[in-house]
C-alpha cells in the first residue's frame, strides 16, 4: 500500500536518535542498573495543589467539550504569566492552548509556511525541529554554533543566511541541548534583521523558567517583533508536568485566529480538568516551582564540578534547561560510539550530541533528572568510560608504534568497543 510523501519527511534521524533511550529501558526490564539520563522528563511530582485543581474539575463534572483556544480563565493567566515574566503586552485573544509544546510549534510551522520556504535554526537544535518543519515541506538552513564560543549564536552567521526564500528564524533560548541563552544584545540584533527583511521569529522559550546564569529576554516585548513574534512555551518543565500536555503559543490575532482553525480540525481543545490544572499552577504562588529550579541548578553544578579535569573530557557549563553537553572528542571516539558503549558496559543512558546537529557532534548529552548523588556516580561512571576509552587508544598506539621495531601510525577506529 501506498504512503503520503508526509511520511518520509517526518522520519529520519529526529526519529532515530530515541533508539538509545528505548535500548536503556529495555536493559531495565531486564534488570539492569541504568541511569537514565536521556531524556528530558523531569523526576519531580507535579506540585500537589495542581493535582488536586484537576481532581476538584473532575468531581465537579468538566469532562465535556472544551473551548478550542483554551479557557478563557486559563488564557488570561498564560497572557498574565508574560506580561509579569516577558514584558509582553497582550491579551488572551492573542494566546492559543494546544497539546504541548510540541504541538504548538507544529501549529505554528503548518500556520507560517508552505513548500520549499526557508526557516533558519541554530543548530544544535532540538530533534524534532527537521521533522515539524519537513512535514509542512519548508527548508531548515542551519547555522553551526561553535562549541570552543560556548554554543553561543551569532546574528552575524544568521544574517550570512537569509536570502529571497527566507520566511523566519526559530530559536531555543536557553537551547535545548546546549543550555546556552541568547542575550539582550543578541536579540536586538537579530530583530532588526526580522524587521529589514520583513521575518516572522519563533521563539521558544520552553526553559525560560530554568535560567540560572543571565537574563531571560523575549524578543516579542522588543519594539517592531509583537507583530511578527510567535512565542512557544509550556508547563513541561518548569511545573513538573510533561504528561498534562499542556502548551501555547502567543502571537498576533491572526495567527491566533489561524491556529484556532487548525486545533478544530485537528485537536478539538484539550480536555477542561486539564486546562483548570493548568490555570492553577499559573494563578497560585508554587515554593516547588523555585525549589525545582533552586535544584536543578544544584544538579549542574554538581555534575560540571565532578567532571571537571577528567581526562578525555571538557564539561560546557549550560545557563539553563535541564541538561548538560559533554565533550568527548579527546578521547578519540564518535559520540554514538561513546554513548553505546557508556550504556552497556556502565549502565548510563546519554545522547549522542550528533542528534542535534553538526555542532554537536563529539558531544553527549546528559538530563538533570535523577537526585543529586546519584548524577555523581552517572558522572564517575562517565569519567571511567573516557578513561578507559583513552588507556585503549594509548594501548593501540603503543603497538603501532613499536610493529618489527619501526615505528608505525596507527588510529583506532570510530566505532562502539565490544
Amino acid at each position: 500500500m501506498r504512503y503520503s510523501a508526509l511520511t518520509q519527511r517526518i522520519a529520519g534521524d529526529g526519529a532515530t536518535a530515541w533508539n538509545i533511550h528505548y535500548r536503556a529501558l529495555e536493559l531495565q526490564r531486564q534488570g539492569r542498573e541504568v541511569f537514565l539520563l536521556s531524556m528530558g522528563d523531569p523526576d519531580f511530582d507535579t506540585p500537589a495543589p495542581v493535582v488536586q485543581a484537576a481532581v476538584d474539575s473532575l468531581q465537579a463534572g468538566n469532562t465535556h467539550y472544551s473551548d478550542v483556544r483554551g479557557s478563557l480563565g486559563l488564557r488570561q493567566a498564560i497572557a498574565r504569566y508574560h506580561i509579569r515574566r516577558g514584558g509582553l503586552r497582550v491579551g488572551p485573544h492573542q494566546v492559543v492552548v494546544l497539546a504541548g509544546a510540541q504541538c504548538a510549534l507544529y501549529g505554528v510551522a503548518q500556520c507560517l509556511f508552505d513548500p520549499g520556504d526557508e526557516v533558519i535554526v541554530a543548530e544544535p537544535m532540538y530533534v524534532t525541529y527537521g521533522a515539524v518543519l519537513g512535514a509542512c515541506a519548508a527548508t531548515v538552513v542551519p547555522v553551526p554554533v561553535c562549541p570552543e564560543q560556548g554554543f553561543r549564536v551569532d546574528p552575524a552567521d544568521i544574517a550570512a543566511r537569509v536570502t529571497p526564500r527566507t520566511r523566519a528564524l526559530l530559536l531555543n533560548s536557553p537551547n535545548n541541548p546546549s543550555g546556552t541563552s541568547v542575550s539582550r544584545a543578541s536579540w536586538e540584533q537579530l530583530v532588526r534583521l526580522c524587521i529589514e527583511h520583513d521575518l516572522w521569529l519563533i521563539s521558544d522559550e520552553v526553559y525560560s523558567e530554568l535560567l540560572y546564569d543571565g537574563e531571560h529576554v523575549s524578543p516579542a516585548s522588543l519594539p517592531g517583533m509583537a507583530e511578527r513574534c510567535a512565542t512557544i512555551n509550556s508547563l513541561s518543565k518548569s511545573h513538573a508536568m510533561p504528561g498534562w500536555r499542556v502548551g501555547w503559543v502567543l502571537g498576533p490575532a491572526a495567527l491566533c485566529e489561524h491556529l484556532s482553525n487548525l486545533a478544530l480540525c485537528m485537536l478539538y481543545g484539550l480536555p477542561d480538568f486539564i486546562l483548570d490544572a493548568a490555570q492553577a499552577a499559573l494563578e497560585q504562588d508554587l515554593p516547588q516551582v523555585r525549589q525545582m529550579r533552586d535544584t536543578y541548578r544544584q544538579r549542574r553544578d554538581r555534575v560540571c564540578a565532578t567532571l571537571a579535569e577528567c581526562p578525555g573530557i571538557r564539561v560546557h557549563r549550560p545557563d539553563g534547561g535541564m541538561f548538560v553537553m559533554i565533550d568527548i572528542r579527546a578521547t578519540g571516539l564518535g559520540a554514538q560510539a561513546f554513548a553505546e558503549r557508556l550504556l552497556e558496559q556502565h549502565g548510563v543512558a546519554v545522547l549522542a550530541g550528533d542528534a542535534f546537529g553538526p555542532s554537536a557532534a563529539g558531544h553527549i548529552r546528559l538530563g538533570l533528572v535523577l537526585d543529586s548523588e546519584r548524577l555523581e556516580q552517572a558522572c564517575r561512571r562517565i569519567a571511567r568510560c573516557a578513561a578507559q576509552v583513552l588507556e585503549e587508544r594509548s594501548s593501540v598506539d603503543q603497538r603501532g608504534r613499536h610493529v618489527d621495531g619501526k615505528t608505525e601510525d596507527r588510529r583506532v577506529e570510530d566505532k562502539p568497543y565490544q
